[in-house]
């Protein structure tokens, strides 16, 4: 049985996406969002491959992460990451999918971390 708010965040998935689209001039930034854990990926969606990704469990941010602490600045240091990865492979604006959660906590946070990380969208 799904609950509740897994069902309405399903719905509220569906109609963000009929909406937007990663092309490959302007990718698509995703977000999930974990009970523990919080992952960031860059999508062109014309070829349906992922170009970047990162999460809070990726090596590279490991010692940070230890000192963060809080899930949000766990959250803001994985949008950095992944605006790190995007500009490397010339990334420079993206499309935000929040993925059917709320704008706001982590997923904010995320898309804070990447904006200050130099990615535009």
């Amino acid at each position: 049985m799904i609950g509740k708010n897994k069902n309405s965040r399903e719905r509220a998935k569906i109609k963000i996406r009929k909406k937007l689209s990663g092309i490959t001039e302007r990718p698509r930034l995703t977000v999930f969002r974990s009970l523990n854990n919080i992952y960031a990926q860059v999508i062109d969606d014309t070829t349906g491959k992922t170009l970047v990704s990162a999460s809070s469990l990726s090596k590279e941010i490991a010692e940070e992460l230890k000192a963060a602490g809080a899930k949000k600045a766990k959250s803001k240091l994985v949008g950095a990451l992944v605006a790190k990865k995007a500009i490397e492979s010339k990334i420079s604006t993206v499309v935000f999918d929040r993925n059917g959660y709320r704008y706001h906590g982590r997923v904010q946070a995320v898309a804070e971390g990447a904006r200050e990380g130099g990615l535009k969208f």
